[in-house]
């Protein structure tokens, strides 16, 4: 066994599909040590280690899961909060599937004094200002992590400005579509693909999508230029910029995020970046880049777990931020009725039966829409139509809930963060 360093201990919340994979990672990439792994299903703690032949011990208390940690076995436990405030760690990566729970998870991380690496999405998108200010008043490190699609497009963003081109575009590439899609509907997809039904279906009817593209908006200084983006179909990436009229959308100068439906390479991102220099077009087009001005850069894959860990090095190494919301809620994501609902509705959130998630601009209107994020165990006070925009005037609920209050400090930072704004930081 390496010698174990207190600098590189980790521990992970969530040991589902992203969590298991992050544990496997952690016994291959030098420099990091998963110490300690927790999920309010054990169970899955436990056959996560036991599957990749790991040394571990179950915890009962906050103190035996220091001493464990200290000791160098994997320590396993029940509650997220026990590894957020676990003495011995660096840092914590929240990988559950979970919204308000999780938003716990990260502020005691991150008042605890641990850096923060972030894999849940949707607290990401909904408390991302918030952890961001409150990351740098207990001097540590909140980031988003590489790996996913708005890792990856961070990357191409970051080639982009550093090339010189003008950013026009950040773009996705998803294979399929269906607003309407539930966890009924969708079970043989996602039993095929060994999928939570609720994920799968947040998946298939483009809420995921669309937080993504919000994270990545929220970072970089983007916007959308519709509710919901337009979505193109298409077989090709390079067919972006006939789809897009990029003179139109890009008239004012200010990049913006979308994506191609059922284009290849499927799995992958894409931006597009702007060149009118002629020294630099003829050289582009020698590198079979195209005749510009508008030139399409693309990876053709996201490896997740696989990719993760690079963003903790540089955390732990380095103490940098690799994705932030330094623009506050440039954009958000806000729910829409998948189905007529009645008064008196409840609202199950995100992949579930009642509504979907579409991004929208926040300049004008970032309070009036709830939040996908937040759309669960709330009631209708009101019947609200299929595809009609749920409002916070259209639910009752109760503003003390840990996820609303966190949101509601969120929009104050957010609010301090564009007051700052002046330029694309990320």
């Amino acid at each position: 066994m390496d010698q174990d360093r207190p600098q590189d201990r980790i521990g992970i919340i969530g040991a589902g599909a992203m969590g298991k994979g992050l544990l496997y990672q952690s016994t291959l990439t030098p420099g990091v040590r998963c110490a300690a792994i927790g999920d309010a299903r054990i169970d899955r703690c436990v056959a996560a280690a036991e599957a990749f032949q790991l040394d571990y011990a179950i915890a009962d208390n906050e103190n035996e899961l220091a001493d464990l940690v200290n000791q160098g076995r994997l320590a396993i436990c029940e509650d997220g909060l026990w590894l957020s405030r676990c003495e011995p760690l660096a840092a914590v990566i929240e990988a559950t599937s979970a919204i308000g729970p999780a938003g716990l998870h990260a502020m005691t991380a991150l008042e605890s004094g641990k850096h923060l690496i972030l894999m849940n999405s949707e607290v990401d998108l909904s408390f991302g200002p918030l952890l961001a200010d409150t990351a740098r008043r207990n001097q540590v490190i909140c980031t988003s992590c590489d790996g996913d699609q708005y890792g990856v497009l961070k990357h191409l963003i970051d080639d982009i400005r550093r090339w010189g081109l003008d950013l026009v575009m950040a773009g996705n590439l998803k294979g399929y579509l269906d607003r309407y899609a539930d966890p009924v509907s969708i079970i043989p997809e996602a039993d095929k693909r060994n999928l939570d039904h609720r994920m799968c279906a947040s998946y298939t009817d483009g809420t995921k999508l669309n937080i993504e593209m919000a994270i990545i908006a929220n970072a970089c200084g983007l916007s959308t230029k519709i509710t919901g983006m337009y979505g193109h179909r298409a077989q090709q990436v390079a067919e972006a910029l006939q789809l897009f009229d990029l003179d139109a959308l890009w008239k004012d100068r200010e990049p913006f995020v979308d994506y191609l439906l059922g284009a290849e390479p499927g799995g992958g991102v894409f931006a597009i970046g702007h060149c009118d220099h002629p020294y630099q077009q003829a050289m582009l087009a020698y590198y079979k880049m195209g005749t510009g001005p508008y030139y399409v850069l693309y990876r053709p894959y996201h490896l997740c777990h696989i990719e993760a860990l690079g963003t903790v090095l540089e955390v732990l190494g380095e103490r940098k931020s690799f994705l932030t919301p330094v623009h506050g809620f440039q954009t958000n994501v806000f729910a829409y009725a998948k189905t007529d609902l009645a008064s008196g509705a409840e609202l199950d959130g995100v992949g579930g039966h009642a509504c979907y998630g579409l991004i929208e601009n926040c300049r004008n209107d970032g309070v009036s829409g709830l939040p996908i994020c937040l759309a669960e165990g709330v009631t209708l006070r009101k019947a609200v139509a299929r595809d009609a925009r749920i409002g916070f005037d259209d639910i009752l609920y109760d503003p003390g809930r840990s996820d609303f209050a966190l949101y509601a400090r969120a929009l104050g930072c957010s609010a301090a963060a564009r007051r700052e704004d002046a330029s694309p930081r990320c």
